[in-house]
């Protein structure tokens, strides 16, 4: 594959533009730079020398890639979207080092999005346009506004929970070996009484019980998969946004029932968000807490699904 340069574009000696690549008009890349194939670099892009950026990667017009910034492949960065990498910045004062930016596989940044130095974009997440984006973002999930808050996730279906089912009914998911469960609920003058029989409802014995509660909304919680612990999640107050994903299907359940639950088994990896202010969500696990049965990032959760 042959790289095609603009005649108005500058890429200084020294910098490495892979084959495929095209460089567009006034585009200009610095010597220490390392571009991979088949990227497009648009009208008045600029990057500096500390920027790796990987194959099949295309940046808009009105983009500066500053030191520390990484892109991985198959990025897509909008028209006139920001990085940073000082936190502090000063006229004539440099940090020892600048602060990295990385831009995991897959992921899309929107027009017009400013990224604090320093984070990670997950792979496959979407920044929208116009986001101001202050923290990491987790693999694939979908974030807008200033500050930039988790709207959803890609690829991702919403499953509707009915307010009529009956009592000991189990749904399968389109996840592997989730199930959402309606307990026993008696109602009568006094109010209403919901119940949890471990033999009948639970395919494992709990060992440990806890209560996630005061939750701001905007916050994120999960976002891991246990290797051998079974969970039974129910939203006993208020409401919560549950979503599973098996690696190759992702669903999202809304729990604002109490008498309705899901079971996340092993293998799994599990978000909850979505919180309303007054949200209460208890969970049975089929184990005590073990750190080493976590796996917390993404990608080493295929890693380990793989395997």
């Amino acid at each position: 594959m042959t790289t095609s340069l603009h005649p108005d574009s500058r890429v200084e000696d020294g910098a490495v533009v892979g084959g495929g690549t095209r460089v567009w008009a006034f585009a200009h890349i610095l010597g220490g730079a390392r571009i991979g194939e088949d990227c497009n670099i648009c009208d008045h892009v600029f990057i500096e020398n500390d920027v790796v950026v990987g194959s099949r990667v295309t940046i808009k017009c009105g983009v500066q890639l500053w030191d520390g910034v990484r892109l991985e492949d198959d990025v897509f960065i909008g028209p006139n979207a920001t990085f940073t990498n000082d936190k502090f910045p000063r006229s004539k004062q440099y940090p020892e080092k600048f602060l990295p930016t990385r831009v995991r596989r897959g992921a899309s940044i929107g027009a017009n999005a400013t990224l604090l130095p320093g984070l990670t974009i997950g792979a496959e997440a979407v920044v929208g346009a116009g986001a101001v984006v202050t923290s990491d973002v987790p693999a694939r999930a979908i974030v807008a506004g200033n500050p930039a808050r988790i709207t959803g996730y890609v690829d991702t279906t919403q499953k509707a929970v009915s307010a009529a089912g009956k009592p000991g009914a189990i749904e399968p998911s389109q996840v592997r070996g989730v199930q959402l469960h309606r307990v026993h609920n008696a109602r009568d003058l006094r109010g209403e009484l919901a119940a949890i029989e471990w033999e009948s409802l639970l395919s494992f014995s709990p060992k440990r019980a806890f209560f996630v509660y005061n939750v701001p909304n905007s916050s994120v919680r999960g976002e891991h998969a246990h290797k051998v612990c079974h969970q039974f999640l129910l939203c006993i107050h208020g409401s919560v946004a549950v979503v599973v994903d098996d690696g190759e299907n992702r669903e999202e359940f809304f729990l604002d029932q109490p008498d309705v639950g899901i079971h996340i088994p092993p293998r799994v990896w599990s978000i909850q968000y979505k919180y309303s202010a007054d949200a209460v969500l208890f969970v049975l696990a089929s184990h005590g807490y073990d750190p080493a049965d976590y796996i917390r990032e993404y990608g080493a959760y295929l890693d380990f699904l793989n395997a």
